[in-house]
């Protein structure tokens, strides 16, 4: 219990600072309301000009959500880049250390406010660096439990790790190219397969590359489009081809390695039932 409450108090502590953080706002734009609002008011003139809409910030769901606060997010870049850039690291850690889904949109909102390289350069660290935190946390406060959650599945893993002792970086690179279990359960089962933190952590700084790579490229161009019928145009669409395509080259020299070197038959044949389980 002691774990429990100790992992409790951290989130809860996370959590606070996160909301503080994303309420403070610096000075933002200002709307103008609709004109459906100005007839309903008698309105007729532009809003006071020291009246601003109050903001809230909340993690973006659906690529709407996400255009709408790359939009606003990039407002406060041009006029308060510290404070964007130390909201976006805060919200990714964040997601990252307590396992939460959703770094997909985090990574599509790095490319769309940092640009390409500077956006796979932040995503790539953060995702590092979170589940690394992850793997700290789940050391310290939850083997026990995860254990008992997921016997199944961390036996699973742990017979095939010690199977793979001897090539265990290629081994975990090839399960990050080809995640036939989420990130989130290899980043709490870390600590229980003995897997050592320099390993682990090279493992995804590495392996993570491509995904995170797909992301902030399709960040950077969802940013640019303004209508579906930007989004479905040959010029958008070749793009798409073409990062896809990159982001393929690492998976297939890990897959071509792990044909005469990895140990993988059960957890190929076990792997999607497991990702699916865990989802």
């Amino acid at each position: 219990m002691r774990s429990i409450s100790g992992l409790m108090i951290l989130v809860a502590a996370a959590t606070f600072y996160l909301y503080l953080l994303s309420t403070n706002l610096p000075p933002g734009p200002k709307r103008k309301p609709s004109e459906d609002q100005r007839e309903k008011s008698g309105e007729d003139s532009d809003p006071d000009p020291g009246s601003e809409e109050v903001r809230t910030l909340t993690f973006p769901s659906d690529l709407e959500e996400l255009q709408e606060l790359a939009e606003l997010l990039k407002f406060y870049k041009t006029e308060h880049t510290a404070y964007v850039l130390l909201l976006f690291c805060s919200a990714y850690l964040y997601k990252q250390s307590f396992a939460i889904p959703g770094s997909s949109f985090l990574n599509m909102l790095a490319g769309a406010l940092f640009g390409p390289w500077q956006g796979l350069f932040l995503a790539c660290v953060l995702t590092t660096v979170g589940s690394t935190y992850c793997y700290l946390l789940s050391r310290t406060f939850g083997k026990q439990h995860i254990v008992r959650m997921f016997p199944e599945k961390v036996s699973l893993l742990q017979r095939k790790t010690e199977e793979n002792r001897s090539s265990l970086f290629f081994f975990l690179l090839f399960l990050r190219f080809f995640p036939m279990t989420p990130n989130w359960f290899l980043n709490v089962t870390a600590p229980i397969l003995n897997i050592p933190m320099s390993i682990f952590f090279f493992s995804v700084l590495i392996g993570l590359i491509p995904y995170n790579f797909i992301c902030v490229r399709t960040g950077v161009i969802l940013s640019e489009i303004s209508s579906l019928d930007d989004l479905f145009s040959w010029s958008t669409l070749l793009q798409l081809l073409a990062i896809a395509l990159v982001a393929l080259i690492p998976g297939a020299l890990i897959k071509h390695y792990s044909q005469g070197t990895l140990k993988l038959d059960e957890l190929d044949k076990n792997g999607h039932q497991l990702d699916k389980k865990l989802r």
